[in-house]
């Protein structure tokens, strides 16, 4: 999966592989109308999905195993995940006559970008009863929260002036709205924790004129704790800072799932069996977690092997000693359901 490069609207490659693997284990196995790799595997009331992504950040790494770690583009985010649950599955339906329910694997494209429209493809077409979000949490941890996101571009324009002048540009008046921008979240903050502040990052800054009027624009990210709506915050920000225009995008809610329920016991357990020492974690990013948890009100986690803060990185890299234990981890929680 690595060695094929799949950045977002780039997955087609993958998908094909994936299907033709998951049909030579015997499941059902599709690519559906947005391009997502499906297979299915037993019959039952029940249904346990794996919902992963096959997209990656932009940035090819070439493709080494060196010392036991795996090199490469998606091998922590996320096709170390994705790879882990089709192993287990595959492990769990070798040594198994049958599955008592129906256990789903989704590897879905254009996760990382704002569309996210593999997800939003399966929340239609799947209803889950137990749901694991493919991303990196480490082999002994599972994720049960996400912030919110929002992208927005803010425009600053200005008249052309002479560098003597004295006058501010738009490059300075927009270097100002960012500034303020930043100390708003900072005072807006609901609480001190990483999980519950917002946050805002300055993604690009470009600046441009025709001589007479110039136009800087700024593409930021901001991450929203819960209970913040995207849309109120963002109208919220345009109103506090009116002296720039703004297009938002690619708001979605912040998500945090209950432990209590049979999904988090179950990898509480394999954790512990494999002799590990579980724990739960919240996470500053996204994932497809924010779309599907609130339409499927299931119990929800998300899991896989690697070490997030790799995510997007050009060392990104998965010890493989860790993949194989979340390979085991997976398997016991599928049997344990």
């Amino acid at each position: 999966m690595c060695e094929t490069y799949s950045p977002s609207g780039c997955e087609a490659a993958v998908a094909e592989y994936l299907v033709e693997t998951m049909k030579s284990y015997g499941w059902r196995s599709y690519v559906d109308e947005a391009g997502n790799a499906v297979g299915e595997a037993g019959e039952g009331p029940r249904t346990l999905l794996f919902l992963g992504h096959i997209d990656t950040a932009p940035g090819f790494i070439p493709v080494r195993i060196e010392d036991g770690v795996l090199h490469g583009r998606g091998s922590v985010d996320a096709k170390g995940s994705l790879a882990a649950f089709i192993s287990a599955l595959a492990r769990v339906t070798a040594r198994a006559s049958r599955l008592p329910g129906r256990v789903v694997v989704v590897g879905a494209v254009e996760e990382e970008t704002d569309s996210s429209r593999g997800a939003r493809h399966a929340r239609a077409a799947f209803s889950p009863d137990w749901c694991v979000i493919g991303e990196p949490s480490g082999a002994h941890s599972v994720t049960l929260g996400y912030k919110g996101r929002l992208s927005a571009a803010v425009v600053v324009d200005g008249s052309v002036s002479h560098s003597a002048s004295g006058r501010s540009t738009a490059a300075e008046n927009a270097v100002g709205v960012w500034t303020r921008i930043r100390e708003y979240c900072r005072a807006h903050s609901p609480g001190d924790s990483a999980f519950s502040r917002f946050d805002v990052s300055l993604r690009d800054i470009h600046c441009e004129t025709d001589g007479f009027q110039e136009t800087c624009r700024l593409a930021l990210v901001f991450r929203l704790p819960p209970g913040a709506e995207p849309s109120a915050f963002s109208t919220a920000l345009s109103s506090e800072f009116p002296e720039a225009r703004y297009s938002f995008s690619g708001g979605v809610p912040a998500y945090r799932a209950d432990k209590n329920n049979p999904l988090a016991r179950a990898f509480v357990g394999a954790v512990r069996a494999v002799g590990g020492t579980p724990a739960f974690k919240l996470k500053t990013g996204t994932s497809d977690m924010n779309v599907v948890g609130h339409s499927w009100s299931c119990p929800i986690v998300a899991y896989g092997p690697g070490d997030s803060s790799l995510d997007h990185t050009p060392c990104e890299r998965l010890p493989l000693e860790e993949y194989a234990t979340a390979i085991e981890v997976c398997a016991r929680v599928i049997e344990s359901l």
